[in-house]
């Protein structure tokens, strides 16, 4: 009996399939997170085929990551377990409560489909109270924990870009949910303040870790990208809380609130920008770390699809001068980055299917060769 549960929870691991599964990196719905975004961004901007064949990429990716997930649940669950509970990587789980809420946002800009975003909604928001309080209580009653050096990084911030995922989907259906506009309303103006409040508080301690100890080029993942993605999409959240002020009553009296701390959290977004950059130069081009692809640069692309988003929305609802200009110029950018990371991708799936190719062309001609001496 023992062995049929360690064969059930650990199968052969021959197939490359197998071998993505169980090493399948628990951020890897920043894909779907990326894609939509960038898809957003486009609309916005006017490239609508560019949107839509982002849609048509999404869809499936957000379905087939979900089967391997629940594949890898299944039949890796220790594996599983073990990344729920580890500092470095369970953040990443958050990227599939920020996927459901960015996907759900795309179809109901580009298709108006209500239904599918609404449902979309409760998927969001039942993945987030489970993670917020799931991952955030496993890792406070953990009893080894590592250093604040090793345990924290941008990735962190997943669970605010998570938070906020929620509020902008809310601001999006609220309008077409009248009867309980002001209640979801309501629920998107708290979850707006508690993200820039779990903002605060991780940023605090990345910055900390930034300063006062030891930054070598292998520290410098993309995900730390996330540190101007998260308050970017807490900007968009603001942004479509301002929208909805006009017809809402109890937040129609805190538009001035709104509007100064959405461009606080602005502002912050636009600091991080030149800085991230110069930390980029000095890790690949003056300290020589190799460029390959891997599932952490779709957490680089998010933040800078997610700035052009965010800075539109909010030029648009509070007419701000200058800032419009922005998204026009900074949409190629967005889309140039999710093209490179998804051409990397596809090289690394055709390397990985090579691989495995020429792994049983080796062990064909290992088996003939035994058959050759067992013959003689």
């Amino acid at each position: 009996m023992a062995q049929q549960v360690k064969d059930k929870n650990h199968p052969p691991q021959s197939g490359i399939w197998a071998r993505s599964i169980e090493n399948l990196n628990p951020a890897y719905f920043a894909l779907v997170m990326s894609t939509g975004i960038v898809s957003m961004a486009a609309h916005y901007q006017g490239f609508n085929m560019i949107a839509w064949i982002l849609l048509g990429i999404n869809i499936p990716a957000y379905i087939i990551l979900w089967i391997m997930y629940i594949f890898r649940i299944f039949f890796f669950t220790r594996r599983f377990q073990e990344d729920f509970r580890d500092h470095t990587q369970g953040m990443g789980f958050f990227t599939c409560v920020a996927a459901s809420g960015v996907l759900g946002s795309q179809i109901l800009i580009l298709t108006g489909a209500v239904t599918i975003a609404t449902a979309l909604w409760y998927v969001t928001i039942t993945l987030w109270l489970c993670l917020i309080y799931g991952l955030f209580t496993g890792l406070i009653t953990k009893e080894e924990k590592p250093s604040i050096a090793r345990g924290i990084n941008g990735g962190w911030l997943l669970a605010v870009v998570a938070t906020q995922a929620v509020t902008v989907l809310s601001t999006a259906i609220a309008p077409d949910l009248p009867v309980y506009r002001e209640t979801i309303l309501f629920l998107a103006f708290n979850t707006w303040l508690f993200g820039g409040m779990l903002y605060i508080w991780i940023i605090g301690l990345i910055f900390y870790r930034y300063l006062f100890f030891h930054f070598s080029p292998q520290d410098l993942t993309p995900p730390y990208w996330i540190n101007m993605g998260a308050v970017a999409i807490t900007t968009l959240g603001g942004a479509g809380l301002i929208g909805q002020a006009a017809a809402s009553g109890f937040l129609a009296e805190l538009t001035p609130f709104l509007k100064g701390f959405t461009f606080f959290f602005w502002a912050t977004a636009t600091w991080w920008i030149p800085m991230l950059i110069i930390l980029g130069i000095w890790r690949h081009g003056i300290r020589r770390f190799p460029l390959r692809y891997s599932p952490l640069f779709w957490g680089a692309v998010f933040p800078l699809g997610m700035y052009t988003v965010c800075t539109h929305r909010l030029a648009d609802v509070t007419q701000a001068p200058v800032i419009d200009v922005i998204p026009a110029r900074f949409v190629y950018i967005a889309m140039t980055a999710w093209l490179i990371t998804f051409l990397g991708m596809v090289r690394e799936i055709w390397s990985a299917q090579k691989i495995k190719q020429r792994e049983k062309l080796d062990l064909d001609q290992i088996h003939a060769n035994v058959d050759m001496v067992q013959r003689k």
